[in-house]
This record gives structure tokens, sequence and C-alpha cells, in this order.
């Protein structure tokens, strides 16, 4: 099984670009991230397929020595539908969020923000009072005093 490097480099390059617009706080961008990623391994499965030959229909024959492996068109196929899918939801979560906020841009999460700036004593105070069971990684910088209670 032979691989033309173009397409894998086409496919590597789409998949670096979509991983870019993923990161970037628009849904928009996230949205076209997707579809990038979803074409480059379309892409890459056409061409890791291998080689073109006959088709599978047994009247049609074009001189080939091998027959061609209709599997990887069809998982093509396949994937596009389900690219469709994700995209038709992605696209629907992007209306919704722009008419309730007027904008296309998705903000930090104040919560998370707020627990990230807890200090080690206030999330073990907190879980103690909430009566969440502390996780075993939580308590490496707490005293051994402290981690029995």
């Amino acid at each position: 099984m032979t691989a033309n490097l173009i397409p894998l480099l086409m496919a590597a390059g789409l998949v670096s670009c979509g991983v870019y617009m993923l990161l970037e706080r628009s849904l928009t961008r996230m949205l076209l991230g997707l579809m990038m990623i979803g074409n480059a391994v379309n892409l890459l499965i056409i061409d890791v397929g291998g080689p073109d030959g006959n088709p599978p229909i047994s009247w049609a024959s074009s001189g080939k020595a091998t027959d061609a492996d209709s599997l990887a068109q069809a998982m093509v196929l396949t994937s596009i539908v389900i690219t469709m899918g994700v995209g038709a939801f992605v696209l629907a979560l992007n209306y919704r969020s722009y008419n309730l906020t007027t904008t296309d841009d998705i903000g930090d999460d104040p919560e998370a923000t707020r627990v990230s700036h807890l200090s080690d004593e206030e999330v073990i105070a907190a879980e103690q009072d909430h009566g969440v069971p502390v996780v075993a990684g939580d308590l490496d910088a707490v005293p051994d005093s402290e981690a029995s209670r």
C-alpha cells in the first residue's frame, strides 16, 4: 500500500488549520474548524484507500490489474453525512447563542474562573462543607494533620 505525499500534506494542513480555528472563541470559526477537520479525514481515507482499479461491478472493466476497494468510498460517504449532521447541530447552537447573547463569541465561565483561583485549603473546606469526598490527588500540598480530618 502506497500513499501519495501531496494529499497527506494537504490533510495535515487542513487538520492544523481546523484545530487552530477550533481554539478560537467564535462559534462560527469553531464550525469552520470542524468542517476543515472533517474534510481532512475524508481526504486521508481516500488517500490511504489504495490505488484506483476496476470498478466493483462485475460487468464493467477498465483493464486494470486489480479491483478498486469500495469500502473507502462508503466510509467517506458516511463521514460526509456525519460531518454535515454535526455541522447542522453546531450551526443551530450558534443561532441560539446569537439570539440569546447577540454575540458570536464565547466568554469565560465566571464560576470556573472563581474555582481556579481557590487555594487547596479552600477547596478542601468547600468539599467538606458540601459532603463531596476529597480526591487523593488534591491532598499533595496539604499537611497530613488537615488531610486526616
